[in-house]
């Protein structure tokens, strides 16, 4: 009698691996760039979450008696001016920049979120007030304001996080409100007003739930520029701050100096900054495709 009871009881588990698996090869078939863009984003997180395992000790241990090797069996991506590997400070880096990355776009997008929703649907002076803010902020390039951001923070991990969901926020909270415009108009929100459903009942109930694929959509797709800009930040030395091992620092610190003489320090990391990036790109351009109704016929 127990095994018939441990075959029920796994069954269900066997159940919903088998439709991850077939949604996963659904997506591939319909979407072979998206897919090959989340496998790209995989490796990373991967070689990130195992950097103490794939590396080969401290990235910030110096070797001055290995100083400038080029790539070898010891060192497969060779060493820095400071002896220390490379392979490793870039599997080490891998975790600055999802972290970077990733918590960076929550905050900015979540916070957009919440700032598009209460603003396009109370509208108003509100609406009026946060539209022209957001439309002077759209106004500055980006990089400009994530520049005046960390010049005002100070550098730290914590503050290029910060500087960067600043920058990115007025994006959401454009795209937000936008769709709660158009979402509130809808007869299921007029009939939900009618029969006197409260404000956070329609919100909560009739309003989210229609705006949460264009929020995953534009979070995808700002995950890549927010990698980029902080690789863009420590480059010009407004950004992760030293010894932490930022693909951009590397970059900053070997172009002028080793781009002819030892070309695997320029080389690496930004094949490594191009590799994420675009991984996040396709991926995100992907699920634009999946979930926007205006281009699911084409």
């Amino acid at each position: 009698m127990a095994q018939p009871q441990a075959v029920s009881t796994l069954a269900p588990r066997y159940r919903g691996l088998r439709r991850l698996g077939l949604g996963t090869l659904r997506f591939a078939k319909k979407q072979p760039l998206g897919a090959a863009g989340l496998a790209m984003v995989l490796v990373v997180a991967v070689a990130a979450v195992f950097a103490p395992l794939l590396g080969t000790g401290d990235p910030n241990l110096d070797d001055f008696t290995a100083r400038l090797q080029p790539p070898s069996g010891a060192h497969w991506f060779g060493t820095d001016n400071f002896g220390r590997d490379l392979w490793t400070r870039i599997l080490f880096g891998a975790r600055i920049s999802l972290e970077v990355g990733f918590l960076s776009v929550f905050t900015g997008s979540l916070l957009g979120l919440v700032i598009g929703v209460a603003t396009g649907f109370v509208g108003g002076f509100v609406d009026t007030v946060t539209v022209r803010i957001v439309e002077m902020t759209l106004a500055i390039p980006a990089l400009l304001l994530a520049l005046a951001l960390m010049a005002t923070l100070g550098a730290g991990v914590d503050k290029v996080i910060i500087a960067i969901a600043i920058t990115y926020l007025p994006r959401t909270v454009r795209v937000m409100r936008g769709t709660v415009l158009s979402v509130k108009e809808n007869v299921y929100v007029e009939a939900a007003r009618a029969i006197g459903a409260s404000t956070p009942r329609i919100v909560f109930r009739h309003i989210l739930p229609n705006v949460a694929a264009p929020y995953l959509i534009v979070a995808s797709s700002l995950l890549g520029g927010a990698i980029l800009t902080e690789a863009t930040l420590s480059f010009l030395g407004l950004g992760i701050p030293p010894p932490h091992p930022s693909w951009g620092r590397m970059l900053a610190g070997n172009v002028s100096s080793y781009a002819v003489t030892a070309p695997w320090l320029v080389v690496f990391p930004g094949l490594a900054i191009s590799w994420i990036v675009l991984g996040f790109n396709l991926f995100g351009d992907a699920l634009r495709d999946i979930w926007d109704p205006r281009l699911r016929g084409r």
